[in-house]
């Protein structure tokens, strides 16, 4: 057995027909499973491959941190060869993912029923702004559109700020993760019914599920919550709170005995005891009273002392990490969450890594990501089974792009 068949999904194929971010986050966490996927770019590439503001050779680092272990062919679905290319390597694959504006497959001729007729095995995975059906059908989407939309923008910021977009895109990334889960489940009812499923991803879907116990919260009392800030509603000892060294500390004491632990840290035992702070309750009526004594003594130490106290009291705590405290963070190098890519010609870029572990399932070594076309050749000749002949006919047609004309088998 070798390595790669002892991935979890070495036997598995992917078409991946996505570009930008949700689609290709998605098409990598199945990557790293081990499943082979096979990227299909227009002639100008992945729009990704061009975003600001690093690069390390003629790619952006955007694109690299989502697009390792991939094979790229590049194909123009604008012309009938194209078109009919990626038709026949779609029906020889597992899965399809495709993250173009709905109605566009469509119009190309890529219709997932029509594929699903001749080959019923087949999965076919959409990922849009809002999904294949309803009035936001065809509305433009990017990751701040559906934050804003979905709710979740007007519960983050500052209590007494402006509703901020989270630091993450995690509109794009939410979407490829969810597709990912349904993905996953497709193939699982595939090896009772061998059938394959046609799946709707909607990005404003996903973040609204992600609103949980606050739309919960709404739908049974009809409040409006307002943004969050770095508090919360009930407990007022979760939340942040400056050390000497302007580092602020996170805290989540939401017992009474990691109540009195805190108290015991930061040396103010007595709090326990003022009739003001005796429970939970009492001490969110009193919070405007409670949280500026926490700040004074807060200001005492610096967040790492602060932390490692309350770690050896059991009180959970961790300092607000900037990104250069969490790259050179021990848990994050344990778990070897920063990998370094290199490519065969010596490029190299570090990205962060995959932080699924399987006790048995081996990882795949991550590869660099592909160039634009670096792997037309192959792809066609192991695929499809195309000759040197065959390929250069394409190639001449404007049907592919080769980056490098590698022996065909």
């Amino acid at each position: 057995m070798t390595s790669a068949d002892s991935c979890a999904l070495s036997d598995i194929r992917i078409l991946d027909l996505t570009q930008v971010l949700s689609g290709p986050y998605c098409t990598q966490m199945l990557a790293d499973m081990g499943a082979e996927v096979i990227k299909v770019e227009g002639p100008q590439g992945d729009v990704a491959r061009a975003m600001p503001p690093y690069y390390v050779g003629g790619d952006s680092v955007y694109y690299l941190s989502i697009n390792r272990s991939k094979r790229s062919i590049v194909i123009d679905m604008k012309i009938p060869e194209g078109i009919a290319l990626v038709r026949r390597l779609a029906l020889s694959s597992d899965v399809v993912i495709e993250n173009f504006r709905p109605g566009v497959c469509q119009r190309l001729g890529l219709s997932a029923d029509d594929l699903r007729a001749e080959k019923p095995a087949l999965i076919w995975c959409s990922i849009s702004g809002f999904g294949q059906e309803g009035p936001y059908r065809d509305k433009p989407a990017y990751d701040i559109i559906v934050q804003a939309l979905s709710g979740g923008m007007s519960l983050t910021g500052a209590r007494d700020g402006v509703p901020v977009r989270a630091g993450i895109p995690i509109g794009d990334l939410t979407a490829g993760m969810y597709a990912a889960t349904a993905i996953l489940a497709a193939l699982h009812r595939r090896t009772r019914t061998g059938r394959g499923d046609v799946i709707d991803i909607s990005m404003l879907d996903c973040q609204a599920a992600m609103l949980c116990y606050q739309a919960a919260f709404h739908l049974h009392s009809g409040q409006v919550p307002g943004r969050q800030g770095r508090e919360h509603d009930a407990i007022v000892t979760y939340g942040t709170f400056a050390a000497k060294d302007g580092i602020e500390v996170v805290i989540a004491a939401v017992t009474e005995r990691m109540w009195a632990s805190l108290c015991h840290v930061l040396g103010c035992e007595e709090l326990t005891a003022d009739a003001r702070f005796v429970t939970a309750d009492d001490r969110n009526v009193n919070r405007s009273a409670l949280i500026p004594l926490l700040r004074e003594r807060f200001l005492a130490r610096s967040a790492d002392e602060w932390t490692s106290l309350l770690d050896k009291e059991g009180v959970p705590a961790g300092a607000l990490n900037t990104l250069d405290r969490v790259m050179a963070d021990p848990q994050i190098a344990h778990r070897h969450m920063i990998i370094e890519l290199a490519s065969d010609d010596k490029r190299r870029a570090r990205v962060m890594g995959d932080p699924i572990i399987f006790r048995e399932a081996r990882r795949r070594a991550p590869r660099y990501p592909p160039a634009a076309g670096e792997d037309t050749v192959t792809v066609l000749g192991d695929v499809l089974g195309l000759d040197r002949t065959a390929i250069e006919r394409l190639r001449a047609s404007g049907a592919v792009k080769v980056s490098k004309m590698t022996p065909a088998k």
